[in-house]
């Protein structure tokens, strides 16, 4: 016997069975370690079978699929899931009443309702199947005689399994001809459909085909797809109910902002709201503007700290409040205090950031006070711009009072920028920076870009945007044609009424409002006696054309006239009765230096 040969005798099959077990042992060894990574990695093997890597990838799907509060991409993470582990090609498919809000339902009508296409998979031999693209909405064909299989699906909310596909099946699972052909060339062999079903009422389907290399399918994989569907379901139906209620949030939120920006003299002003992404809940950020007396405009920007229903709540009582406060036209910083107090009589406890500001196109100042929002931006008009040096205040609701105003001056052409911190938040990113950076956007944008609200998509936190975002952009112009602006100082002294019906009188005639002269002139003349008697004299008299005509009268002394009852025997206390009978409405409000009083007339048609 030469070295190296095996004689054919009981010790060669002896040895020759040795090797084989070894090789089986290797074998084992061998699918025993791919099936370890198999599960490790969430994946299951369509050619072997095995319960425990089933239950690993169905467990698997619990952690990668519905890792989002949106619908879309819930579904996306489906079809994601399973191809290529379970299914060369995946489709989900969601009832377009489900995407906008609604209950499911039993569809128990012919053929099926309308189903938009949200998500689709395949592996690279797959991806020209004819498929229907996502984000088209599809309705049955009414030429058909045949009932698609997934027609099937969704009518009985149950599952269709094709194991292996004849001639006459690609028709039944391809809405077009074209699209059978392309599943024949590309050789699909199996298909299977399954309902997505949550809390019994069906929200869509998803279908699974399998290609050449891939086994068909088979009642296991079915009744494991049921259990993937089923989890799936849940994941989109949390989804849909947690879009629902956010847009009822974002609705009741911009329902509480202004719908319309009023006429504000000296100032084109624009304000935004933009809501947070899908995946985040709404907060409390709120803007406003008003039309003041003297043609002055209140600007507003606030920030209730807190997510969801109640910051909103709380935001629409904040602002009802602010604009009840600026109505009395009171100084920005006296806003704040009583706004402080309001706030601290919620019963919720909640405090929030806010800042108000007065324009007076007269002069071109702006008065503002803030209690806790970020500084707002002052362009000057020439490529400029910098934060307003504003005292840093403490938020509504901390009691922490009194709060500071400021003035500055706004040239014509600059203009404010109001925002809360959703425009420049951005999670590790120093606030010194984010601040740097919108100032250097703000420079970036053309005026009008600016004032249609550009920032809120130039800004770096924009696209990404965790938090929502309120701009609020006021830009210095000229006075317009219809809007008419006088100021003049008036004398101290017994002369001061006469001299202001002869300026009244003047410039109404220089406006053709000659039919309003008569009435001004007894409005003007109470307020200037009014000055005299009990304001230490008259200090200036303003007179504005725009939507209307306002007339008034600032002194320096502190207390507010109040209409009284005057008895027949009374020689006075009849003027501000016929000032209130003979003018749209009146008012007065405490300045720094003490007091303005003023009246509004209709203008004629």
């Amino acid at each position: 016997m030469e070295a190296g040969r095996v004689s054919g005798g009981s010790g060669g099959r002896r040895l020759t069975g040795r090797v084989s077990a070894v090789r089986a042992s290797a074998v084992r060894r061998s699918a025993a370690l791919r099936t370890r990574r198999d599960r490790a990695e969430g994946r299951i093997p369509f050619d072997r079978p095995d319960t425990e890597a089933r239950l690993a990838w169905l467990n698997a799907a619990s952690t990668r699929i519905g890792t989002t509060l949106d619908l879309e991409s819930t579904a996306r993470e489906l079809t994601e899931f399973t191809v290529p582990d379970f299914a060369d090609g995946a489709a989900v498919d969601i009832m377009e009443s489900v995407l906008h809000g609604e209950e499911g339902s039993r569809w128990t009508g012919r053929g099926v309702p309308p189903m938009r296409a949200v998500a689709l998979a395949a592996v690279d031999t797959m991806e020209t199947l004819e498929a229907t693209p996502v984000g088209e909405t599809f309705v049955r064909d009414q030429k058909r005689h045949e009932t698609l299989l997934h027609e099937y699906c969704l009518r009985q909310g149950k599952p269709v399994l094709v194991g292996r596909m004849r001639e006459e099946d690609f028709a039944l699972v391809s809405p077009t001809a074209s699209g059978a052909a392309k599943m024949r060339a590309l050789g699909v062999h199996s298909y299977l459909a399954v309902p997505l079903i949550a809390r019994g009422l069906l929200l869509g389907s998803a279908d699974f085909v399998r290609g050449p290399g891939s086994p068909s399918f088979s009642p296991t994989d079915l009744a494991l797809a049921e259990q993937l569907a089923s989890r799936a379901a849940v994941f989109i139906d949390n989804a849909r109910l947690y879009g629902r209620e956010r847009e009822r949030v974002v609705s009741l939120q911009r329902s509480l902002l202004p719908r319309a920006t009023p006429v504000t003299p000296g100032l084109r002003v624009h304000g935004e709201y933009a809501p947070s992404a899908a995946r985040h809940p709404v907060g409390g950020d709120w803007y406003d503007v008003m039309s003041l007396p003297g043609g002055r405009t209140a600007l507003m920007a606030g920030d209730v700290m807190g997510q969801g229903l109640p910051a909103a709540a709380t935001m629409g009582r904040l602002r009802a409040v602010a604009r009840t406060l600026m109505t009395l036209d009171m100084a920005p910083e006296r806003v704040l205090a009583r706004l402080d107090l309001a706030t601290r009589d919620l019963e919720d406890d909640q405090v929030a950031t806010f800042l108000c500001a007065v324009y007076d196109p007269a002069d071109s100042r702006c008065t503002l006070a803030g209690a806790g929002l970020l500084p707002p931006l002052l362009l000057d008009g020439r490529g400029g711009a910098e934060f307003v040096p504003l005292p840093a205040g403490a938020p509504l609701g901390a009691g922490v009072i009194p709060y500071d105003p400021v003035t500055v001056t706004v040239p014509e052409g600059g203009g404010l920028v109001l925002y809360t911190d959703g425009l420049v938040k951005e999670r590790g990113a120093d606030l010194e920076e984010q601040l740097e950076r919108l100032r250097s956007a703000a420079l970036a944008l053309p005026p009008g870009a600016l004032e249609d609200g550009g920032l809120i998509a130039t800004a770096p936190a924009g696209p990404g945007r965790f938090d929502e975002a309120v701009l609020l952009t006021a830009r210095a112009v000229p006075l317009g044609a219809e809007t008419g602006l006088r100021v003049w100082p008036l004398s101290g002294d017994g002369r001061a009424a006469s001299e202001a019906r002869r300026l009244v009188t003047r410039q109404l005639a220089d406006w053709g409002l000659d039919d309003l002269a008569d009435v001004c002139e007894l409005v003007v003349s109470e307020l200037v006696g009014n000055a005299l008697r009990y304001g230490n004299g008259p200090g200036e008299l303003r007179l504005l054309r725009g939507e209307r005509l306002v007339v008034e009268v600032s002194d320096t002394g502190p207390d507010l006239p109040q209409i009284q009852h005057a008895d027949l025997s009374d020689e006075g206390g009849r003027g501000l009765q016929l000032v209130n009978m003979l003018c749209r409405r009146w008012g007065s409000c405490r300045t720094s230096a003490g007091k303005v009083v003023w009246a509004e007339q209709d203008l004629p048609v």
